[in-house]
């Protein structure tokens, strides 16, 4: 179950050092993304507004010319593409809709669905994260179409994301979905807050794994490595 993160455990998060202190570590302060009670009283017609004018703003104090035919339309298109695009897993109304079907197959082994691209965006920097998800699961009975898989992917990454949450917030999901605790999900993505800035290593990436239930076990993790690298 999902549960709010208070203030307190926010702050022992830190261990004791300040935001400056703690610059570019990488911060985890729960499973649930951070959300103000408040974050759907707008309409997204609404944030939308809002975000185009604050941006204007922001280039306006860079020292951009917004009267240039190249940039004049800049702050629009980025309040779209955060409000409908890379953003709008924020936005419960945006969570894909599952079917689950009975397993008339009688296929009781793991079901692997590799090399899922996705593109999220740290909370960090607000700059892109771009991997590959590899989901996988044994059937209590039902399945779901091989598409949803991608979908609850694809809901959990267009938010602001932490490598680590994601992992788990897909497993979750997929545990709530399925009925069962036999669920695993790696991903393996780049970070541009590593690549592009800070420390600008373009060469590593970051693999972070959830295994559950029968997956939690080393013959188990082992098939499903060797299936994942075929």
């Amino acid at each position: 179950m999902i549960t709010e993160t208070t203030s307190k455990e926010k702050s022992a998060a830190l261990n004791s050092f300040s935001h400056q202190e703690v610059g570019d570590d990488h911060l985890f302060t729960g499973l649930k993304t951070p959300m103000k009670v408040d974050a759907f009283k707008l309409s997204d017609e609404t944030k939308k507004d809002k975000i185009a004018s604050l941006f204007s703003e922001i280039m306006e104090v860079m020292g951009l010319d917004l009267t240039d035919d190249s940039l004049k339309g800049t702050p629009k298109r980025v309040a779209k593409m955060y409000i409908d695009e890379i953003f709008s897993g924020l936005n419960p109304a945006n969570k894909p809709r599952v079917a689950l079907f009975d397993n008339k197959y009688q296929y009781n082994q793991m079901l692997v669905e590799k090399n899922i691209t996705f593109y999220s965006n740290c909370e960090h920097h607000f700059v892109p994260i771009i991997g590959k998800a590899h989901v996988a699961y044994i059937s209590s009975g039902k399945v779901i179409g091989l598409s949803k898989l991608n979908r609850i992917v694809q809901y959990y990454a267009k938010r602001p994301q932490v490598q680590e949450r994601l992992t788990n917030q897909i497993a979750e999901e997929l545990k709530a979905i399925l009925n069962t605790e036999d669920v695993a999900v790696i991903i393996d993505a780049k970070h541009l807050c590593v690549s592009s800035r800070g420390i600008k290593d373009d060469t590593s990436s970051t693999v972070t794994s959830y295994f559950g239930g029968k997956f939690n076990n080393q013959e188990k993790i082992t098939e499903l490595q060797n299936t994942l690298n075929y």
